[in-house]
């Protein structure tokens, strides 16, 4: 991702994405696989806000828009107005120094490069049935360079 600062730099993402029947007409489903602090993300599931994804989803858009231009985006102008980590999104309208503190322990702890390499992988594509497995991607995102 390529952003040049801020609390997410150096961090390495799992990224999900299942796609839906109506894709591209209708927005993926996106989540971290590993754990993120941030407004729009539900630190449990890892599951990104749909309202955030919907708002700037276009069926022109394919996957690679969401690695190199949502996700980045996402990670520089966190919307602490539209939660699903109120916690977060409270601490970052509060306490901008603070949150991106917190951010920055998430990171070094959840979103290490050697963590997410050396890690197997959840599932396999025989534990899926067909149609998961064909609308369903996992992908790391590489380093966060905000």
């Amino acid at each position: 991702m390529g952003c040049l600062a801020g609390p997410y730099h150096g961090g390495v993402w799992r990224i999900r994405v299942e796609l839906p029947d109506a894709y591209p007409y209708k927005s993926p489903s996106i989540g971290f696989v590993n754990k993120i602090y941030h407004p729009n993300v539900d630190e449990m599931s890892g599951s990104v806000c749909l309202d955030v994804i919907n708002q700037t989803w276009s069926p022109m858009f394919d996957l690679v828009n969401v690695f190199e231009v949502f996700l980045p985006q996402l990670l520089l102008y966190p919307n602490p107005s539209d939660p699903l980590n109120g916690e977060a999104a409270a601490l970052m309208m509060r306490d901008r120094v603070a949150y991106d503190q917190r951010v920055k322990e998430y990171r070094e702890r959840y979103a290490k490069a050697e963590d997410i390499v050396a890690a197997p992988d959840q599932s396999s594509d025989e534990e899926l049935s067909e149609n998961e497995s064909e609308s369903s991607e996992e992908e790391v995102a590489g380093k966060a360079d905000l």
